[in-house]
């Protein structure tokens, strides 16, 4: 049980795990109004926690490759403050990235190890604060985005891109995965090699953000 296996069973059980949180969650928030709180600041506390947990637990901190430059513990710690604080911005930047990337890195985790190891718990704790985070901002507080707010975020995923670059050009590190693709199996597999597959990365980017922003505008129109 060490090593991960990818759609292994512990793998599919910790997603089944994830999802029925989430789906417990929105149910508890909608349907009890006492609750909406507590649920809101648990979440966002949760969200908040991941990073400094991983590194806590996991023991992994060490400069410079475990600041929190990945785009998923950026992720974490804007979606956080979007629940303290009902942000329209922020909120935005924690469903696009949310859905668009950090789902990515449950799906393929860029892991070595399996349960119970404390990186194995600390990742998914990470990545699956962030999507919960990103699923229940629509789907419990009906929180909606503005139009064209994919346009927002995209463009703030270019400033990540071009800091991305920079951080890992000066500290050599591989922030974002935008210096080399990851060591474990992922979507940029069937990629072209760096640096092209970047370029691909930022249609599938755009294509992503635009996908998730559809049923949105269709009731917007309505």
């Amino acid at each position: 049980m060490d090593n991960f296996e990818i759609f292994g069973v512990t793998h599919l059980l910790t997603l089944l795990a994830i999802a029925a949180l989430a789906s417990l969650l929105i149910v508890l928030y909608r349907r009890h109004s006492k609750l909406r709180k507590p649920l809101r600041y648990g979440l966002a506390v949760c969200t908040l926690l991941s990073y400094p947990l991983q590194i806590a637990i996991a023991n992994i901190y060490s400069y410079p490759t475990s600041l929190p430059l990945h785009l998923c513990d950026l992720a974490a710690i804007i979606g956080g403050i979007a629940l303290f604080t009902q942000s329209q911005k922020l909120a935005e930047i924690a469903y696009f990235w949310g859905l668009a990337g950090t789902l990515q890195g449950l799906l393929t985790p860029n892991l070595q190890h399996g349960f119970p190891r404390p990186e194995f718990i600390t990742f998914f704790w990470n990545h699956g604060f962030v999507v919960i985070t990103a699923l229940f901002l629509p789907l419990a507080m009906l929180w909606r985005p503005r139009p064209k707010a994919h346009w927002f975020v995209f463009g703030l995923s270019q400033i990540y891109l071009v800091v991305g670059l920079t951080v890992n050009l000066l500290l050599e590190t591989n922030f974002g995965y935008l210096h080399h693709k990851p060591n474990t199996a992922s979507l940029l597999d069937y990629f072209p090699s760096w640096p092209w597959y970047i370029l691909v990365l930022e249609l599938l980017c755009w294509l992503l953000f635009f996908l998730l922003s559809l049923p949105f505008s269709r009731k917007s129109e309505k």
